[in-house]
């Protein structure tokens, strides 16, 4: 008799964990609170396929009784009734990666942290495509792992992006390799406390033993005090220390191995992507590719030429002498500050966005002490930005409120020829936008439309 599951939230990787129930042989039962019509076509192949559909659905927890699994999209809450009903019953739940991980096979290497995760990911990822892998790159970075496991051969490698919400519904899955980069405040409306969000962070490696590794950043004191939770062989990288064993900086070139014996992979000022946080993550992706035993002359040429991702301090393009710069991915304080100390000419930053419980007072700080001259403020957060940023003495600052367009084209009225327009919103998009892509993308098709200001 085939198994019986219920996948709750119908975005893409609700969509693609049923796509590989199916083609496990598994009934599923595919929900979600909005109608057909907010699906536009999407579910059309899954239902084609056998999947029962359950639209508009209110109290899925009334149908959880006789399944075998529950499987939650990152954005359903620990606390939903179904996902309670489901563990009273017995009912197991997890969420897409988990199961894809269960149905996948090759070489796991995996990525979290607050920041950084999207570009050590996709730097990863090429890298392994350069030394001759194939490779998937998958997770929180927009493809999900359900959809590349029927392709899937052994020696494949996979990268995956992994996300705190991801974590909330993991119990098996176990990288080889895996990495924390960073940990600042993010997410505290869903987790409560940064004691949970920790936890839940060093979940990625929970599962791992001696015969794995984990690569931790020895700059920031919350992971590397995660080097006493974990059995696996910790691989350290750091941009400002010469560390015990791992990636690190010494005489201006980065190298690999311990102080008394390493190897250099390349100059510091080689990698393409700018700034410190960039560093970083080329640090953690050399650390990681070499525990994997990729060669070093493939990492050297893959950090030497690798351009970044989209809505990361992405350049756009140049009107009247203004860059206009698409960040996006800034989506919490420690993001956006990097963006801001990447500024190098006088800046008007749009900053605001969906409220996530979050102090903006660090990087208030930062746009005092950087070439922000003016900042145009958006969505739900906006009136915080505005006491914040009165409260660090930075007067600059109007309202553009909800829309989008008027931000940009006003944020290009007041910057100087010479200067930068930076979206880089320090909060998530969902006042506005479905996510930070859709945010991103409509920022660049705005700018791409705009006209000379010049007579």
């Amino acid at each position: 008799m085939a198994k019986r599951a219920m996948v709750l939230g119908l975005a893409r990787s609700g969509i693609a964990v049923t796509r590989l129930l199916l083609l496990r042989g598994w009934e599923v039962l595919a929900c979600d609170s909005k109608e057909r019509e907010a699906f536009k076509g999407a579910l059309d192949e899954v239902e084609k396929q056998g999947a029962k559909l359950c639209l508009g659905e209110k109290e899925p927890e009334k149908r959880i009784e006789g399944l075998d699994a529950l499987i939650v999209s990152p954005g359903i809450l620990p606390e939903h009734p179904a996902v309670l009903r489901a563990r009273e019953l017995g009912v197991e739940v997890m969420g897409e990666i988990e199961y894809a991980y269960r149905e996948s096979t090759g070489m796991l290497l995996a990525v979290t942290g607050t920041n950084g995760k999207t570009t050590t990911v996709t730097l990863l990822g090429e890298i392994f495509k350069n030394a001759g892998k194939r490779t998937h790159v998958v997770g929180n970075i927009g493809t999900p792992y359900s959809g590349a496991v029927p392709g899937m051969k052994p020696g494949d490698v996979t990268v995956c992006e992994i996300s705190s919400f991801m974590m909330e519904t993991s119990s098996l899955f176990h990288p080889h390799v895996s990495a924390v980069l960073n940990i600042s405040e993010d997410h505290l409306n869903r987790h409560g406390t940064m004691e949970k969000y920790i936890a839940l962070k060093e979940r990625i490696f929970e599962m791992e033993d001696a015969n794995d590794f984990v690569v931790l950043n020895w700059d920031d004191p919350v992971t590397r005090d995660m080097a006493q939770h974990t059995r696996a062989k910790v691989v350290w990288f750091s941009s400002r220390n010469e560390v015990e064993y791992g990636a690190f900086v010494r005489d201006g070139k980065i190298v690999f191995g311990t102080p008394a014996n390493c190897k250099a992979i390349c100059g510091a000022d080689e990698v393409y992507i700018p700034g410190e946080h960039n560093l970083k993550n080329a640090l953690a992706a050399a650390a990681m590719a070499m525990v994997a035993g990729i060669p070093g002359p493939v990492i050297r040429h893959t950090l030497r030429t690798f351009k970044g991702v989209e809505h990361r301090i992405e350049f756009v393009r140049e009107l009247d002498g203004v860059q206009f710069i698409n960040d996006s991915k800034g989506t919490n304080v420690d993001s956006s500050i990097q963006a801001v100390r990447a500024m190098k000419r006088p800046t008007v930053l749009i900053l605001g966005g969906y409220d996530k419980h979050t102090d903006f007072t660090p990087l208030c700080e930062e746009i005092v002490k950087n070439p922000i001259e003016q900042v145009v403020l958006i969505g739900a957060t906006a009136k915080q930005c505005e006491e914040t940023l009165e409260k660090v003495g930075f007067h600059a600052w109007e309202h553009a409120g909800y829309d989008f367009e008027k931000a940009v084209r006003r944020a290009f009225e007041l910057a100087e020829d010479g200067g930068t327009v930076l979206l880089s919103p320090s909060c998530a998009s969902f006042d506005m936008f479905d996510d930070y892509e859709a945010r991103g993308r409509i920022f660049k098709e705005i700018v791409n439309r705009l006209e000379s200001r010049r007579a």
